[in-house]
């Protein structure tokens, strides 16, 4: 049976996901997947191989073939008086080839964490490391200079690392407001499809993560910060889309979105908790407050963020969001009983 070029894009797509999730029965379920005999998934898995984005381990296993590209920037030599320095001699030459959205989506993110490095940091080296296969492009950034953790901590004041990572996370942060907005790192990580930050220790992620890659990564590193991102070589996604989601009519930066899982180890329970993270959102118009994971939460924290914050600051609208039983109880019993 022949295929229009789509469908068989769409196959071959599906058949490197299984392959790259370590599917064991590999031409099964693409065969039944697609309604196509296994002699024509088999054809497909014999010309990945041939032109090299798969190879065979074994007999009916397989693994997509990556590529990895390192480079050494340096201070003294002039390769971080400009981010395009970075994009132009690293970056570009492994996306040009991609629809104009994924390129539009590294440009944006690469650049804004190249320009952190470069204002920010006070390193003298970057280690950039690409790593590429057929699904996806990983990029990570690894400087020696002061953790971002550390910069944020000591200029702002904080008491921890902890509420470092917490303001982090709602963006609009920026130790040199001069020059920066603030919104390089938030947008930069709802863009990519996975994207973290180690320093100090500490980590900032949206996604779920594997330990044995962050500790890859960071292998000799005693201080500085790494920034990891990895996006599809496929995706449908938009720049502008994202920028929406977070946008004002007149394309201003009004929401943002806190993943209380991200930020407390356990389930929040005390006012000094909530004060923590309503700290700088009188900056924002709405605030999703995500309790995704989070089993409960005491009611110190619930009164002081949905009665007390809400009440000093009418203007801004909080939506807690993925809410258990528990925390649902929680949070009506506070706000019904004002």
């Amino acid at each position: 049976m022949r295929f229009n070029e789509e469908k068989k894009k769409d196959i071959e797509l599906y058949l490197l996901n299984k392959i790259e999730q370590k599917d064991t029965a590999v031409s099964k379920a693409v065969s039944e997947a697609f309604s196509v005999n296994q002699n024509t998934v088999h054809t497909y898995i014999n010309e990945l191989v041939q032109d090299h984005v798969i190879k065979r381990v074994k007999r009916g296993e397989y693994e997509l073939v990556r590529s990895r590209y390192e480079f050494t920037l340096r201070r003294s030599r002039g390769e971080l008086d400009t981010d395009t320095y970075a994009y132009d001699h690293c970056l570009y030459q492994y996306i040009k080839d991609f629809r104009e959205n994924i390129v539009a989506i590294w440009s944006y993110a690469f650049s804004e964490m190249i320009n952190n490095v470069m204002d920010h940091s006070q390193a003298e080296n970057v280690k950039l490391i690409i790593v590429q296969d057929y699904l996806k492009t990983q990029v990570a950034i690894l400087d020696d200079g002061i953790g971002i953790f550390r910069k944020i901590k000591e200029h702002f004041g904080l008491a921890s690392y902890d509420e470092a990572v917490c303001e982090l996370f709602k963006g609009k942060l920026t130790t040199d407001t001069e020059n920066h907005s603030g919104e390089g790192i938030f947008f930069s990580s709802k863009m990519m499809d996975d994207f973290l930050i180690v320093s100090d220790g500490k980590l900032f992620t949206n996604n779920r993560y594997d330990n044995s890659m962050i500790i890859d990564m960071t292998e000799g590193m005693d201080s500085g910060t790494c920034v990891y991102m990895s996006l599809s070589n496929h995706t449908q996604k938009e720049a502008k889309d994202v920028f929406d989601l977070y946008a004002s009519v007149d394309g201003g930066f009004v929401k943002t979105k806190i993943p209380l899982k991200n930020i407390f180890d356990t389930s929040p329970v005390s006012r000094s908790q909530a004060k923590r993270v309503c700290n700088r959102l009188e900056k924002f118009k709405e605030v999703l407050l995500d309790f995704e994971e989070i089993k409960w939460m005491g009611q110190g924290f619930a009164h002081q963020m949905f009665v007390v914050f809400a009440k000093e600051h009418p203007e801004i609208r909080i939506f807690p969001i993925n809410m258990n039983e528990d925390v649902t109880r929680m949070y009506v019993h506070v706000t019904e009983s004002e």
